[in-house]
């Protein structure tokens, strides 16, 4: 273990209460027991009371507590930090050590699957049936054979391949938790006498913490922090945001995917299907016109056609922008269409998780808030009377969250030229490349604008109720 003199006064480590919270080992043993012990109570909770109107504990603390906070927020700023009191991985370190520690398939290990899992296990289901993932018990048997599949890669592989390959969200916290402002690193000249390597013999993950600063790459580090509370020479630094995005590092072309396709089906698709999806003019969209043709003539029983049609049109849509404008760029610029993608496809990193920041503020107020609170006084059986939501859809000071949209395209751009300096061409050819690199960017900024002028000529549809609810209706 190094010790080390006098911390940096941008180490995290350095403010007792903080480095406290980050370090300590019992504290976040503690930290993290608590969280997987509501996890498998709300999954219990789910199978109990498996309705909605007698369970508001399973669906508040999956939706609107861990997904929202723990992800989002904490991605966007912090970086990775949910990764490292996640219940699953939690699990995992101690699997690890009586399992039979193969070395995972290549097949197996690919990060796309996990991916694919979350594409299609996921938001295809969500937008095709809006309802199903809001009962509780829908919710348990989900999360309940993730963990079965969870136990089983963990028992089974090594080095907590479940974390790296197969779980859902894995690929995106690693990609996205980019765009935050901190960074896990050791001091060099501690490191430059150690001998014994406690940082790396810690790490669950088979990670050497002391390589990170050197390759501009945290890896897979979930920041479980088992390395900082086994050496005091490592650091956790805050450092300007997106940092590492402006220097070189080893693409990873599942992040790149990632990136891309999140934004499809997250952004775009719910500013189509849940954004314009309220407005007066909701059945002049070409969406939602192309769900009602295929409705004339196909009974698509309980299948929410209009997300479905919504969804399908953002994934070309995103997809043919970032190959095209990539396909573009690289011939303007001379450089091979492979690496102009890999490296470009970065900048993208901010439309979701910063503009997320856009929904997740409103809903707060909205209902995140109200869900949470009463979730737990129905749970727990706590002697308190249910909140009402803080606002509602009326009242304008909440929209003021929308500027992280506008944040999210401008801080895209940003990054986007800082990516550029990446490529070795003339300068003037990347100033001509820069809008066909940018084609994503540019569309995601137009829709937001886009979105604020059809609201602002033609308003929000009578009722407020979503489009596709109101016609199955009738």
């Amino acid at each position: 273990m190094k010790q080390i003199i006098k911390r940096k006064r941008n180490d995290i480590f350095s403010f007792p209460l903080l480095g406290f919270m980050f370090k300590n080992a019992k504290f976040l043993f503690v930290l993290k027991f608590i969280v997987f012990s509501l996890f498998i109570y709300a999954i219990y909770f789910g199978f109990i009371y498996e309705t909605k109107s007698e369970n508001r504990f399973t669906t508040g603390l999956f939706w609107n507590l861990f997904w929202p906070f723990f992800m989002v927020v904490s991605l966007a700023t912090l970086g990775r930090v949910f990764c490292g009191i996640c219940p699953h991985g939690f699990l995992g370190k101690y699997i690890t050590k009586i399992g039979l520690n193969k070395k995972m398939p290549k097949f197996l290990a690919n990060p796309f699957i996990g991916l694919g899992i979350l594409l299609f296990g996921w938001w295809l289901v969500y937008y095709m049936y809006p309802s199903l993932f809001k009962a509780p018990i829908a919710t348990a048997i989900m999360f309940t054979v993730m963990t079965i599949i969870a136990v089983f890669v963990f028992y089974v592989y090594e080095n907590m391949s479940y974390c790296k390959y197969i779980c859902p969200i894995g690929t995106l916290t690693k990609v996205f938790s980019k765009v935050g402002f901190t960074k896990l690193e050791t001091y060099n000249k501690g490191c430059a006498t150690c001998k014994t390597f406690d940082c790396a013999s810690a790490c669950n993950y088979d990670l050497k913490p002391f390589t990170f600063d050197k390759k501009n790459s945290m890896q897979d580090c979930t920041l479980c922090m088992d390395c900082a509370s086994s050496c005091e020479n490592v650091a956790f630094s805050l450092k300007k945001p997106s940092s590492n995005l402006f220097g070189k590092f080893k693409t990873n072309k599942a992040e790149v995917w990632a990136l891309i396709l999140i934004t499809a089906v997250i952004s775009v698709t719910m500013s189509f299907h849940h954004a314009l999806g309220r407005s007066a003019i909701v059945e002049e969209f070409f969406w939602v016109k192309t769900a009602r043709y295929f409705e004339s003539f196909i009974n698509f029983g309980s299948i929410d056609t209009v997300g479905l049609s919504a969804l399908f049109y953002a994934v070309i849509i995103c997809v043919f922008l970032s190959i095209s404008g990539m396909f573009v760029a690289s011939r303007i610029m001379k450089v091979s269409y492979e690496k102009t993608f890999y490296t470009l496809g970065y900048a993208f990193a901010p439309l979701f998780i910063i503009g997320g920041l856009s929904h997740i503020g409103e809903f707060f107020f909205y209902s995140y808030s109200s869900n949470i609170v009463n979730g737990f006084i129905q749970a727990f059986s706590l002697n308190y009377e249910y909140i009402k939501p803080l606002a509602s859809r009326r009242d304008e000071w909440v929209h003021i969250f929308k500027l992280f949209n506008h944040i999210a395209y401008i801080w895209a751009f940003i990054i986007m030229i800082g990516r550029l300096k990446l490529i070795d061409t003339k300068t003037s050819l990347k100033v001509l490349a820069f809008p066909f690199a940018s084609a994503l960017i540019i569309f995601y900024m137009c829709l937001k604008f886009y979105t604020g002028y059809v609201f602002q000529t033609y308003g929000a549809k009578k009722g407020g109720h979503n489009h596709s609810t109101m016609m199955k209706s009738k």
